[in-house]
């Protein structure tokens, strides 16, 4: 199909000589004696899909002159590329076209090279234009294939969760993430937010491990100054300050039995009472709760209530450990070095096919985030451009304490792989205490837990 062009003009002479000169060269032409008739002609080529390509556009006209012609109906001529043209033409006549939105600007008289020039720029331009967006249009498909918030991934396991997440985004409802310490549970999360109807207000993320079991109500649902000793002031809970937005609860399994009952409370009322206060207050908050536990193993054991667990599972995203999507890890290599080279000023810009190797043999016990800490590792202690095999963790290389049977003298009672389980982590415990010399606070970084929770599970095992 050849280019059209509408050229608004009101001198009969010049619209019958830039009509012959185009139609020669192969333009499909039509004309305009007035700006209003021709703003018309769009419309109607608009709602026919078949817009101008380019409008030859006088400035000096009855009525309405070309620049207000142009400025009152940019819905129009934003689907072409306006040529202006002027028998008075002045710099501030054509800064005056530009602003408007304007390709180019001509003089009268002019030559047809002239006319024809100005054409084949605004082709080109409009070409480059397209291509653009074609290139955009697939970058943002792309995108939409391996990223989501700030998580990359290219593993069919992850593509499938960030269509859920998206897909979860748009509705308010309760969702909960499993997953494994360090898959990316809280930012999943985070990204359900940013994309949802709430980004803008507020984000409060909480790991109910962390939370004192004393002080938990205060916490969760705020207090009235006076209702216990040291409340001296009115307090906001976390309901509260995140009515708008959501509420990220980390570490579910956590809450004890009371707090489960009061959770599925607010859950079903959407309101909240502060301590020591009478009446209810009415909150509009999305829950997002997230587990390393499997919590239907938790209610079947009795630690968890059945009725929160059937509230929160009204839409479940599972986070596959990093040793099932070995895939991913290049991609992430690589988006760790990007974001790690911003905030260390370092250059590394590469993994020698040797250390790549070595990364995709290891089992990632902690997942994503054992991968991040030990490429951080690496690029602090990488000299050059390229990151070497010695510079990852002795774990990673082998050289780690292998916590096999035999050395650990770890044997599990019977065939329950819930009781070993809990067996094993009650030996890991003590084992990060005793390598610590009883430092709980660095015992929590070896297990990759938070000091709270280390607190909780010592109490639960009868650890001193």
């Amino acid at each position: 199909m050849s280019l059209r062009v509408l050229i608004i003009d009101d001198e009969k002479n010049m619209r019958h000589m830039l009509m012959t000169l185009l139609e020669r060269e192969g333009y499909g032409v039509d004309t305009s004696a007035s700006g209003s008739t021709g703003v018309k002609m769009m419309c109607r080529a608009l709602e026919a899909e078949i817009p101008y390509d380019f409008v030859l556009l006088d400035v000096k006209m009855p009525k309405v002159d070309g620049i207000t012609l142009l400025r009152e109906n940019q819905a129009f001529f934003a689907h072409s590329q306006v040529i202006m043209m002027s028998a008075y033409a002045n710099i501030d006549a054509a800064v005056s076209a530009m602003r408007e939105g304007a390709f180019d600007f001509i003089s009268k008289p002019f030559r047809p090279d002239e006319v024809l020039l100005a054409l084949s720029k605004a082709a080109e331009h409009q070409a480059l234009a397209s291509e653009n967006m074609l290139l955009k249009n697939r970058l943002s498909q792309m995108e939409g294939r391996f990223r989501f918030s700030s998580m990359v991934a290219s593993s069919p396991a992850m593509k499938e969760v960030f269509l859920l997440a998206r897909k979860a985004a748009r509705f308010a409802t309760t969702i909960l993430i499993a997953g494994g310490s360090g898959t990316g549970k809280e930012l999943i999360a985070r990204g359900i937010h940013q994309e949802s109807e709430r980004c803008e207000k507020p984000w409060v993320p909480v790991n109910c491990g962390g939370i004192p079991e004393s002080l938990m109500e205060s916490e969760f649902f705020g207090h009235k100054k006076g209702a216990f000793t040291g409340a001296t002031y009115d307090k906001k809970g976390l309901f509260e300050e995140a009515n708008g937005g959501t509420l990220f609860l980390d570490e579910i399994g956590e809450l004890p039995m009371a707090m489960q009952v009061k959770l599925l409370r607010v859950l079903q009322e959407s309101e909240v009472r502060p301590v020591g206060e009478v009446r209810t207050r009415k909150v509009d908050v999305r829950v997002i709760a997230a587990t390393a536990r499997d919590l239907s193993e938790e209610v079947a054991e009795g630690r968890f209530r059945e009725d929160l667990y059937y509230r929160l599972n009204v839409l479940t995203i599972s986070l596959p450990p990093l040793s099932e999507r070995q895939e991913d890890i290049p991609l992430l290599c690589d988006y760790f070095l990007t974001t790690l080279n911003k905030r260390l000023n370092t250059s590394v810009n590469s993994v020698s096919p040797a250390a790549m190797k070595q990364l995709l043999a290891y089992n990632w016990p902690g997942n994503v985030r054992e991968l991040e800490n030990a490429m951080e590792r690496a690029v602090v202690l990488t000299e050059g451009a390229c990151l070497e095999l010695e510079s990852l963790p002795p774990a990673i290389m082998g050289k780690g304490r292998n916590l096999s049977r035999n050395e650990s003298g770890f044997t599990p009672r019977g065939f329950s792989l819930k009781t070993a389980m809990r067996e094993l982590e009650e030996l890991m415990i003590k084992r990060a205490l005793k390598e610590t010399n009883g430092n709980r606070t660095h015992a929590s970084r070896l297990l990759e837990i938070s000091h709270p929770s280390l607190l909780s599970k010592m109490k639960t095992y009868k650890i001193q």
